[in-house]
C-alpha cells in the first residue's frame, strides 16, 4: 500500500534529473561543442608523427578543449539572456526560462573554462592553452557585444571559431607553422557560408532582438551572397594547398575539391537567388561538407609511416 507513495517521489527525481541534464547540455550548446571536439581532435591527429607518444597528451587536449567549449558556450548565454528571449530559435534556453539561475550559468562557465586551461597548459602545452585562451576572449568579448554593433561580427566570430584545429596541431607540434594555419583556414572559410545561410533564414529573429546581422542591411541579399560565394571558392584553395603541402594525398585532393565545388554552387545558388529556400540549402550544404572533408583529410594523411 505505501509503494505508490514512495515511487512517485522516485519518477519525479529521475525527470528532475534528467531536466537537468539537459538543461547543462543545452547551456553548454552540447552540438556545436561536439564540433569544437572534432575539429580540434583531427588537428591533433594531422600534427601527429609516428613514434610521438600521443593517448595522454590526445585525451587531454579534446577534454579540455571542449570544456572550454563548454564554458564559453555557458558564458556566452549569460551574456546574452536578456537578447535571447527575444528570439524563438533561443528562448527555450535554460537561463532564459529560468530552468537554471544566471549564477549558475556564470558558475559553470567559468569553473569549465578555468578547468580547460590547466589541462591544456599541464596537459598538452603553454602554446595550446594560450589558444584556447584566445578563442575563449575573443568569442565573449569581442564576437559576443559586436553582434550588437556592426554586420562585421561574422567575420570576427570566424577567428574564435577556427582557432580549434590549430589546437589540435600545436598540442601535438609544439608551434604554429603554415600547415596549421590551413587547418585553421579550413574551419574560418567554411563559417562564412554556413552563417551567411544562418542569418539570411533568421534575419527576422536577429533583427527583432537587436543584433546588426548582414542581412538587416542587405535585403537584397547582394552582400550576403557574393561573401557566400567568395569564401566558398576560398574553400576550395584552402583544400588544395593542403594537398600541395602533402597533408593528405590524391583522394583528398580529388574527392574534397568535388564537396568544395558543391558548396561554390549552392553559394552561386543562394547569390543567385536569395531566398530561404536556398539559404537552407546551403546551409544543410555546409553541415554535409565539413565532416566528410575532415573524414577524407585524416584517412587520407600522407606519413612515412603509422601514425598512431
Amino acid at each position: 500500500m505505501k509503494s505508490p507513495a514512495v515511487s512517485l517521489p522516485a519518477m519525479d527525481d529521475a525527470a528532475s534529473r534528467r531536466e537537468l541534464i539537459s538543461a547543462i547540455l543545452e547551456l553548454s550548446k552540447a552540438r556545436l561543442s561536439l564540433m569544437v571536439v572534432l575539429t580540434s581532435a583531427a588537428g591533433f591527429y594531422m600534427g601527429h608523427q609516428a613514434g610521438q607518444p600521443w593517448i595522454l597528451p590526445f585525451f587531454i587536449t579534446i577534454f579540455g578543449t571542449a570544456l572550454l567549449a563548454a564554458g564559453a558556450a555557458a558564458l556566452n548565454q549569460v551574456l546574452e539572456v536578456e537578447h535571447d528571449s527575444l528570439m524563438k530559435r533561443t528562448s527555450t534556453r535554460p537561463l532564459v526560462t529560468g530552468v537554471l539561475p544566471v549564477s549558475a550559468g556564470i558558475a559553470f562557465g567559468l569553473a569549465t573554462s578555468l578547468t580547460g586551461f590547466l589541462m591544456l597548459a599541464f596537459g598538452a602545452n603553454l602554446l595550446t592553452a594560450g589558444l584556447g585562451l584566445l578563442t575563449l576572449a575573443s568569442y565573449l568579448f569581442i564576437y559576443t557585444p559586436l553582434k550588437r554593433r556592426s554586420v562585421w561580427n561574422t567575420l570576427m566570430g570566424a577567428i574564435p571559431g577556427a582557432l580549434p584545429p590549430l589546437m589540435g596541431w600545436t598540442a601535438a607540434t609544439g608551434s604554429i607553422d603554415f600547415r596549421g594555419l590551413l587547418l585553421f583556414a579550413l574551419l574560418f572559410t567554411w563559417q562564412i557560408p554556413h552563417f551567411m545561410a544562418i542569418a539570411w533564414i533568421y534575419r527576422d529573429e536577429y533583427r527583432e532582438a537587436g543584433y546588426r546581422m548582414l542581412p538587416g542591411i542587405d535585403p537584397e541579399g547582394l552582400r550576403c551572397g557574393r561573401q557566400s560565394v567568395v569564401f566558398s571558392f576560398a574553400l576550395v584553395q584552402v583544400g588544395v594547398l593542403m594537398a600541395m603541402q602533402s597533408m593528405s594525398g590524391t583522394v583528398f585532393l580529388v574527392l574534397g575539391t568535388l564537396l568544395g565545388l558543391g558548396m561554390v554552387f549552392l553559394a552561386i545558388r543562394f547569390s543567385l537567388k536569395p531566398v530561404r529556400a536556398t539559404a537552407r540549402s546551403l546551409f544543410f550544404g555546409s553541415i554535409i561538407y565539413l565532416p566528410f572533408q575532415l573524414i577524407l583529410m585524416v584517412a587520407d594523411k600522407v606519413t612515412t609511416g603509422k601514425t598512431f
